[in-house]
């Protein structure tokens, strides 16, 4: 170890954790609403059979907007663009993938989101903690803001997001665009070490 992503942590205690030098933005370790341990890092080119498997096994009501695709080859065209044009990070529980989160354009200022979990993950937590290392992530990366689009019926999602500092921008077509500065507060908090965390 010596350099920044030369990242280690032991053990699931991490209540007197305080982080190191070499520690990501954000403690890869989590827990969710039903104390199963979990871990989201950043995705690997190992990763796209499991995310694959993972989309492939949403209920069709978990796909909004045309996302994520419901084919194999059009779930693989569009991950790729995370490779490709963007980054994004996965959460593991176990061995099994259990989320997925990422942005694109990579390089752009402000780039657009997208968050889903599977199915049998899903209403623990997994879905915020994914949220929280993206903010933690994407101002590591340099990027002043991020948005994603939402329906406007998703009421769980458009609370989730209005909780985490999200705005609404614009409204059109029963979709609204949210947008969070990276500036804003909960930048800070999403950063701090585990010792520190506010939930």
């Amino acid at each position: 170890m010596g350099r920044k992503g030369d990242w280690a942590c032991t053990g699931w205690d991490n209540g007197e954790c305080t982080g190191t030098p070499y520690c990501p933005p954000r403690c890869p370790r989590f827990r969710d609403r039903e104390a199963v341990p979990g871990l989201v890092r950043p995705q690997r080119p190992a990763d796209v059979d499991a995310l694959v498997e993972m989309y492939l096994g949403l209920d069709p009501s978990d796909r909004t907007m045309g996302l994520p695709p419901a084919t194999e080859t059009e779930l693989r065209r569009w991950l790729g663009r995370f490779t490709e044009d963007g980054w994004s990070l996965v959460a593991e529980m176990g061995s099994t993938v259990v989320g997925h989160t990422g942005v694109t354009p990579g390089e752009a200022a402000a780039p657009h989101l997208v968050v889903f979990v599977a199915d049998d993950a899903q209403g623990r937590g997994v879905g915020s903690e994914l949220l929280r290392q993206l903010v933690a992530y994407a101002a590591d990366h340099g990027h002043e803001a991020l948005t994603l689009t939402v329906e406007a019926d998703n009421t769980a999602a458009v609370t989730v997001y209005d909780n985490l500092g999200f705005d609404v921008v614009e409204r059109f077509r029963g979709e609204l665009e949210m947008r969070l500065s990276l500036d804003e507060p909960v930048v800070g908090r999403v950063q701090r070490p585990p010792a520190e965390w506010e939930g």
